[in-house]
């Protein structure tokens, strides 16, 4: 459920949509940020900066900048192992990998590479950290993405992840982002910077094999022999994303059969069938995006996508098609806190406060505890690492898991564990993730979940994520009393960067994207379909009006079509 669909949604990008990958990368190194316009400045959201080259929002500066302020940050808390750097298969990564190397080598950071320049998924780069932190209290090792995740072509982005492994957390984003506004006001004084060919050549740079040390692992989170034994045919699609020499070698080491349907890396994504408003976007939960896969799962007993950084995942069964990123969270956790005898019994399910209220009956079957959190997988970090929270996702298809023995795996997202993990649920349970899911409505009762997303301004944004429930005025929703009004995360206190609205019948959540000009509205319904839509129907009227009511102008610019 979008805003207006676009009559492109779903099919192949005509030629007028294809970015020019040649201007891009020439607008990366010529355009210059003007500190003082807002969109230019550096500006950390959910995971890091992103922005496009062609709106000097994402360009040499800015990752000379928050480079140079990684490296300060670095030396301010005593972190002086390597540090891993990885790279995505948007046009502005590798730009940007050049533009961060150059800084850390004149830095003296020890800096490791991926061999051959390949590709580094997101949850590759968290592994290496805590596998080389592993049992050290010193010269602890951390790592820097350059990856705008799942967004469009013209995108680039930065993030960097502490030697915990995840996602920084808002202290130390907030600390970056100023210290790089500061160094982009001074026009780059204090930015230290060597030539590249220096850089690649400094005693400092290190080649790292991830794509070997995470495939030799990853048997050690999923039970790979199980899903090489069943010879279940399984169908990958990675997006043309970071991941995509992975999957053959974690298929080779397994003896899986496992078909990649296509090994394709093309900068404008012009294999990409569109997403809902006419945009390319390699979001592995959109249906539209997703078209190339779902077309072809009755080839396979079970098939998957990740998005461009491999940190996302997607679901395609023969029962089910694509299935909704909240039904497949619900069925992972069933699945695995029954098959999982070395976890702990007193480990937590981490889900976000837009997550389907499926996961807490889920949850409640099992006699688990739920943390529920803001958006945002740094705050799920803490609890990975200590092994208090054994499965942590969000509504977006991003989660991860614990070891089968109960240790830590990563403490950011993983596309690629939690689709492997589709095809073991296969096999053990005998029926594909749609029919599990299926399974836990008939036991646990039905929730009928979507999402809103329509265009919004910066400030318009900026308003969103500061509503109070005091600007909710009205005390019904789709017919039912309002019981309670939300702006923090009953887990953590946490403030949602927006609302939450609750009845007896179900919810309604808003924010502001942290990745692009768009906002959400995240609605559930308990009762059925033709209820959710009230709930999407009422849900934009109560935030326009308290938008209105402070001042703001309508942010919808249409009906939600469901």
């Amino acid at each position: 459920m979008n805003g207006k669909v676009s009559p492109l949604a779903g099919q192949l990008a005509p030629q007028s949509a294809l970015i020019n990958v040649a201007q891009l990368v020439a607008a990366y190194y010529a355009e210059v940020p003007d500190p003082t316009i807002a969109v230019e400045r550096v500006a950390f959201g959910t995971s890091g900066h992103r922005g496009s080259s062609f709106d000097r929002a994402f360009n040499e500066w800015h990752v000379l900048a928050i480079t140079q302020a990684i490296c300060d940050y670095r030396i301010s808390m005593g972190i002086n192992g390597p540090l891993f750097l990885g790279i995505d298969s948007h046009a502005l990564s590798a730009p940007a990998c050049a533009t961060a190397l150059e800084v850390l080598a004149a830095n003296g950071v020890e800096v490791m590479l991926a061999v051959a320049d390949q590709y580094t998924p997101t949850p590759a780069i968290s592994h290496a950290i805590l596998s080389y932190n592993r049992g050290r209290s010193s010269g602890l090792a951390d790592g820097i993405v350059l990856t705008p995740s799942h967004n469009p072509p013209r995108d680039g982005g930065i993030k960097y992840n502490p030697p915990k492994g995840g996602p920084a957390g808002g202290t130390v984003t907030t600390a970056i982002e100023a210290a790089a506004n500061g160094f982009l006001e001074q026009r780059l004084k204090g930015v230290k910077r060597v030539a590249h060919s220096k850089a690649l050549q400094a005693a400092t740079t290190h080649r790292h094999d991830f794509i070997n040390a995470y495939a030799a692992d990853i048997g050690n989170v999923i039970d790979m022999n199980a899903i090489r034994d069943s010879k279940i045919r399984i169908g990958v699609d990675p997006l043309g994303g970071a991941g995509i020499h992975y999957w053959a070698v974690i298929a080779e080491r397994y003896r899986l059969d496992l078909t990649v349907i296509s090994e394709t890396v093309d900068p404008t994504f012009a294999f990409m069938t569109l997403d809902w408003d006419g945009q390319i976007r390699m979001d592995p939960s959109s249906k539209f995006a997703m078209q190339r896969l779902i077309d072809r799962k009755d080839q396979f007993d079970i098939a998957f996508a990740c998005d461009t950084d491999h940190d996302r995942h997607g679901i395609v069964c023969r029962s089910a098609g694509l299935l909704p990123s909240n039904h497949y969270l619900a069925v992972a956790i069933d699945y695995l806190f029954q098959h999982r005898p070395q976890w702990s019994a007193n480990a937590a399910i981490g889900k976000t406060a837009v997550s389907t209220q499926m996961i807490d009956r889920v949850a409640a079957s099992l006699g688990r505890k739920v943390y529920e959190v803001p958006v945002g997988f740094k705050w799920y970090v803490e609890g990975l690492l200590d092994s208090s929270l054994a499965f942590a996702g969000e509504e977006s298809a991003g989660a991860t898991f614990l070891r089968r023995d109960g240790s830590v795996w990563t403490t950011d997202k993983d596309g690629i564990a939690a689709a492997l993990l589709a095809a073991e649920i296969t096999v053990r349970t005998g029926v594909d993730p749609g029919e599990r899911y299926q399974a836990l409505t008939r036991s646990l009762g039905v929730c009928v979940s979507d999402r809103i997303d329509a265009p919004a301004t910066p400030a318009q944004k900026r308003l969103l994520a500061k509503l109070s429930p005091q600007q909710v005025v009205t005390g019904e929703l789709a017919g039912d009393p309002i019981l309670t009004v939300l702006a923090q995360a009953a887990g953590n206190g946490a403030s949602l960067g927006g609302l939450k609205v609750i009845t007896e019948g179900g919810w309604f959540a808003a924010r502001p994207s942290g990745t692009e000009d768009i906002y959400k509205i995240y609605v559930e319904s308990f009762r059925s379909e033709e209820h959710l839509r009230q709930i999407a129907n009422d849900a934009q009227v109560i935030i326009n009006a308290a938008l209105a009511a402070g001042a703001a102008p309508d942010i919808a610019t249409s009906k939600p079509t469901l």
